[in-house]
């Protein structure tokens, strides 16, 4: 669970930089490409990936999907933010655990017990109560074509990982790194095109905020891949207390840094959070 905490804390952190990117006008694009380009080194310095293991034959179709989808999920969350509002992006993403869940049961044949089971209900009625907000309505249907995006992309992200986690071809700390490589090589190509046709001016700034961002980027996707290696017979326990962690942590946040007001509903699902995590972490201790 110790890996599950950092890869917690590290994504709670991207949020907030996001956040605040938003408020200092940073240009995504320039900081998701320099996070990769940061992430790529960071995993040569740390990991001396395997060279000798790194053919063509061995790098997958997941190794490929992943880096490919990992840059579009941001501008996906990004599009989702404009035009459906936080609120309702935050909910998306957060039920995308309904993906993750579900794949752990008929994809990877993982048992679930009664721990388990009450668990995962107690944490879906979670997400309800915490991202609740009486000013979330949405008319336009491009907000929901977008929020679609979010939920699709982030669980299909959850289900992509733990596949890696289990090929044995390469190690996972390579499959990390040719994974980063993808995803650089793509934002470098769609950056390019914004400064060829948009103009858009390369800044300074914009690449040490990128290199921030991909300090916590990189332990986040690390810490959740050990998290899988290390509960490897349990999925949905990563799935599960990986999203209500950070739900948990990113209200506390909002709380104390933003001052964001929560409503009754809102910290009666911070409660469930704390239940339905206690109920999972109990499941992989006693088997019921």
């Amino acid at each position: 669970m110790v890996y599950l905490v950092f890869s917690i804390i590290c994504s709670v952190t991207v949020g907030v930089l996001f956040k605040l990117a938003r408020r200092y006008q940073i240009n995504l694009a320039q900081a998701i490409t320099w996070n990769y380009l940061f992430a790529i080194l960071l995993s040569l310095m740390c990991f001396k990936p395997d060279f000798s293991s790194l053919t063509t034959a061995n790098i997958s179709s997941v190794h490929w999907a992943l880096g490919i989808l990992m840059p579009f999920i941001f501008i996906f969350l990004g599009l989702s933010v404009r035009n459906a509002g936080l609120a309702r992006t935050d909910i998306a993403q957060r039920l995308s655990l309904f993906i993750s869940l579900s794949a752990a049961y008929f994809l990877f044949n993982e048992d679930f017990d009664r721990y388990k089971e009450v668990g995962i209900v107690f944490g879906f009625a979670a997400i309800i109560f915490t991202m609740y907000r009486k000013s979330d309505r949405v008319s336009s249907k491009r907000s929901w074509f977008y929020l679609l995006l979010v939920f699709i992309g982030f669980g299909t992200v959850d289900v992509l990982f733990k596949m890696v986690s289990q090929i044995t071809v390469i190690p996972y700390t390579t499959s990390l790194f040719v994974i980063y490589c993808i995803a650089f090589v793509l934002s470098m190509l769609y950056l390019l095109y914004l400064v060829w046709r948009k103009k858009t001016k390369l800044q300074l700034v914009h690449f040490f905020c990128g290199c921030i961002l991909g300090i916590f980027n990189f332990g986040n996707i690390l810490f959740y891949l050990r998290a899988h290696k290390e509960m490897a017979n349990n999925p949905s326990t990563v799935f599960a207390a990986m999203n209500m962690g950070v739900i948990i942590a990113g209200t506390l946040i909002g709380i104390f840094v933003f001052r964001e007001k929560l409503s009754r509903w809102n910290y009666i699902g911070l409660a469930l959070a704390l239940v339905s995590i206690i109920l999972i972490t109990l499941s992989k201790i006693y088997a019921v």
